[in-house]
């Protein structure tokens, strides 16, 4: 578990700090550019994530492949993958950027955050393709456990990012100052550098284990059909998931600055605690894939034993920090001159990240019961569960704002207390054994 997982909640918290960098920075110009980013990169993500989640369980047929012994079946897979994201993005280029111009505009943004918004969001749209033709290659090292390429992968695109993003947003070395939209252009430079990785990689691993690349580059109907069948309710789950969040985060953002400040420095923290247990989910997907593919549930069921035990440890460290050192996790994000709206959302963002700690543990339990289901290939009762449970949050959170008109305090409390169900009902959907009757591929000819 330790050397599948831990490359790729490494993996997963180079793209946090990618992302939570890049809010920082743009944090220095005014709480306006941080939201746009927080909002605008959020519904991007939301708009894509159907696709990403439909070409990540790639991963989990690919380790059921493996496990059956099926080795040369394991590219073809990746090829279907990338087959489907090419044919995706004219798709997203088409709907889905007028759509989010049409949400932002009824969403109750302040101007100065709307003009922001829009810049930031069309950029990431057209470089989208980027994002899903690498996570069809990620897909496959995730499959066949070799997640130190995924890795090392991230870790250049974090690199680069970085760089890219300080020099563009502030205008460093002869740039113009580009703000958001140098944030924008940061992430797609580093997105396309772990792309061209996985491919040299790819090919490299292809040689090594001599594995026919030329035969593996045609359209397979049978294992096309199983991406869609599987893939389809995962990649369901992800986008009505983050559309769940992202209203979320456009009902507080609707309260004002003040409040889009605070709730954008306690997502921004969130993301830290949760993005790296998504490397976990992937992890214990992959290794409950592979035994599961090997007739071996007992050995299945021992993984996930393993990726609780290893997402405990890391979520008990990072609640300590969130409750008792909130206020210095929120001062990191102080503009470099005054800001009212920052000073003034200062102590809901501190109440906000405290509070969160009371379910950053379970949090753990959600990825890794969540990743065990998908890799037997209960994916639709997986879908239901953790939809069901984010749009119950959203109601939560509807009725505690514009209903009982409650503070901001109680609504924020109200959405953490109700999320505590989403880990529930998943154990309880695991133990009553059912991912143990799915047979996800056939078994070897």
């Amino acid at each position: 578990m330790i050397a599948i997982a831990l490359p790729m909640v490494i993996s997963n918290g180079c793209e946090t700090i990618m992302v939570f960098t890049d809010r920082l920075f743009l944090s220095r110009l005014g709480a306006e550019q941080m939201s746009a980013a927080m909002g605008g990169g959020l519904f991007m993500f939301t708009m894509i994530s159907f696709f990403i989640g439909l070409l990540g369980y790639s991963a989990a047929i690919t380790a059921q492949f493996l496990g059956s012994g099926q080795k040369e079946k394991c590219p073809t897979v990746t090829f279907q993958a990338v087959l489907t994201a090419v044919c995706a993005y004219p798709l997203i280029l088409l709907l889905f950027i007028p759509f989010g111009h049409y949400v932002f505009d009824v969403s109750g943004l302040s101007p100065v955050q709307l003009k922001y918004q829009y810049s930031y969001f069309d950029i990431l749209m057209y470089g989208s393709v980027l994002m899903l033709v690498r996570s069809a290659f990620a897909g496959f090292f995730i499959g066949v456990g070799n997640t130190r390429v995924v890795m090392f992968s991230s870790i250049a695109a974090m690199v680069l990012n970085v760089a890219f993003s300080y020099i563009l947003i502030f205008g460093k070395f002869g740039f113009p100052v580009m703000g958001v939209n140098g944030a924008a252009y940061g992430t797609l430079l580093g997105g396309l550098c772990a792309l061209i990785i996985l491919i040299y990689s790819y090919l490299r691993y292809a040689k090594c284990f001599n594995l026919n690349l030329k035969a593996t580059f045609l359209y397979d109907r049978e294992i096309l059909k199983t991406l869609i069948k599987y893939g389809f309710p995962a990649g369901m789950e992800f986008v009505l998931g983050l559309a769940a969040f992202t209203a979320m985060i456009f009902m507080f953002h609707a309260r004002g600055a003040e409040t889009a400040a605070a709730v954008t420095i306690a997502f921004n923290w969130d993301h830290v605690a949760f993005v790296p247990l998504m490397g976990l989910e992937m992890g214990v997907t992959s290794i409950f894939g592979r035994y599961m593919g090997a007739k071996r549930p007992d050995i299945a069921h021992k993984a996930l034993f393993s990726g609780i035990k290893t997402g405990v440890f890391y979520s008990t460290a990072v609640t300590f920090f969130f409750l008792f050192f909130p206020g210095m996790l929120t001062d990191v994000f102080r503009p470099a001159h005054y800001d009212p709206a920052f000073e003034n959302s200062r102590e809901l963002a501190v109440f906000m990240i405290r509070t969160a700690s009371i379910y950053v543990v379970l949090e753990s339990l959600i990825a890794s019961c969540a990743g065990a289901l998908r890799g037997a290939g209960d994916t639709y009762f997986a879908m239901l569960i953790t939809v069901g449970g984010t749009w119950l949050v959203v109601f939560a959170v509807f009725v505690s704002l514009h209903v009982m008109h409650m503070s901001m305090h109680t609504a924020w409390l109200t959405m953490v207390l109700t999320f505590l169900t989403v880990p529930l009902m998943l154990i309880l959907r695991y133990r009553t054994g059912k991912w143990r009757e799915i047979s996800v591929i056939g078994s070897p000819q």
